[in-house]
């Protein structure tokens, strides 16, 4: 049996580089005021048919749809935004004044080609913010957005901005954008040739360089925003300048999803190939709304963890956790006393693994080499007899005997005084 073509395994090697960013996301997500929400990863079809757009290449062609058992329409969650929105409205969160920011974690699934850094199962980390529609608000998620790269050691990437205006202004930006491509239909994909009808926007999105190249020349969105829109926009950038924030405005930036107005953002590379945005998001005034929801605006972004994961590793080493101390036991005798005092220097925060099953002091060594433990205990029948254990430091390639009843505080005083920090098997990040 293998996994699905598109769903992959996250093996342990690996699985420390996901815990770092994860940790950090949400170090710098609850430094900004936002809380934790976990939602379903099935809902109802209908719940993104009206929030994400029924003429969506998500919609019509990507999401895992089924009927259960009694023959209703469910779908994997294709992305986060939604659900959000959904548990906000259901459980009347309106009515907490702490409920404005949120942040969920986890696996997202749209049935496309699976390429670098894009597959069936994808993870996101997603943010969202209700009931401020001020260009304030837009500049710092997108500020924390660069915040948290930053945190990260994230290189080569830029921040993209666009305005996609309002549901007042857009009409008339569509009917010309419309009248562009009948002129250039011969020249489009059949992807997009079908986009021109139903979702002409979404032609910007796509990656084929003949619809790329039928482009050249076509209408600018923000030159069609009406002097609402136009002062929004103008104030997001002034707040991004005026802090420093290096930023490009790209006019032709969409997002995938019908439910995006006014601000809209994505933080690009060019180190992954067309598929180039590792994050993304922008305002979405209406959705709540639309939903059945109160009538609040909306902001919110979503990145890529695989993405940004293969940025990570790139040109960098991130070591794997390993444990401080090694128990090595020789005999039967000494077996139980050294798991109490493994247990005990656990208690303390120390991170330890031992020999189960014994085996010889060369065999036992050589463990703790692969496992790359900092020490090395050992603990024999004579050693108990004394009421000691041999302390070896595998780097310094040191020893002392150390009395049993004084391992927690040795260890507390050498490794924690040593790392200045709470040890664990968490990773630590380096060049």
């Amino acid at each position: 049996m293998q996994a699905i073509r598109g769903m992959n395994d996250i093996l342990p090697d690996a699985v420390h580089w996901w815990q770092m960013v994860e940790r950090t996301a949400r170090e710098v997500l609850e430094l900004y005021g936002y809380r934790e929400i976990r939602t379903p990863v099935v809902e109802k079809l209908e719940l993104f048919a009206r929030s994400i757009g029924e003429s969506t290449d998500i919609v019509e062609k990507e999401m895992y749809a089924f009927a259960d058992r009694k023959g209703q329409w469910l779908a994997l969650r294709p992305e986060a935004t939604a659900s959000v929105v959904r548990a906000f409205i259901e459980h009347n969160l309106q009515a907490d004044p702490l409920a404005r920011k949120f942040y969920t974690i986890g696996p997202m699934f749209r049935h496309e080609r699976p390429q670098k850094g894009r597959y069936r199962q994808f993870h996101q980390i997603d943010a969202e913010v209700f009931g401020i529609d001020d260009p304030l608000l837009d500049a710092e998620v997108m500020i924390m957005l660069c915040d948290f790269f930053q945190r990260l050691g994230l290189e080569g990437v830029g921040l993209h901005i666009n305005s996609l205006g309002c549901p007042k202004c857009r009409p008339l930006f569509r009917d010309d954008l419309k009248q562009f491509l009948h002129q250039r239909a011969s020249q489009l994909c059949p992807d997009c040739d079908r986009r021109r009808h139903v979702n002409p926007l979404r032609v910007f999105d796509c990656k084929v360089d003949r619809c790329r190249e039928a482009l050249a020349g076509a209408p600018e969105l923000v030159r069609y925003l009406c002097d609402e829109c136009a002062r929004h926009f103008e104030k997001v950038q002034a707040y991004l300048a005026g802090l420093g924030v290096a930023f490009t405005v790209d006019p032709r930036m969409v997002r995938g999803l019908d439910y995006y107005m006014r601000t809209t953002f994505e933080v690009v590379t060019d180190r992954l190939g067309a598929q180039n945005a590792v994050g993304g998001g922008g305002r979405y005034n209406g959705l709540m709304r639309d939903l059945g929801g109160p009538d609040l605006p909306g902001i919110g972004f979503a990145i890529g963890m695989e993405r940004l994961i293969l940025l990570l590793q790139q040109g960098h080493h991130l070591a794997a956790g390993s444990p401080h101390v090694f128990m090595a036991v020789l005999g039967e005798k000494p077996v139980l006393e050294a798991f109490r005092a493994v247990q005990a220097l656990r208690g303390a925060g120390i991170a330890v693994e031992m020999a189960y099953g014994g085996g010889s002091l060369k065999s036992q060594m050589r463990r703790a080499d692969k496992l790359a433990a900092a020490h090395v205990v050992i603990l024999g029948e004579e050693e108990l007899a004394k009421g000691v254990a041999v302390v070896r430091n595998m780097k310094e390639k040191s020893q002392a005997e150390v009395p049993l009843s004084d391992l927690v505080e040795f260890f507390k005083g050498h490794i924690l005084a040593a790392r200045g920090q709470t040890p664990g098997f968490g990773p630590t990040p380096s060049k």
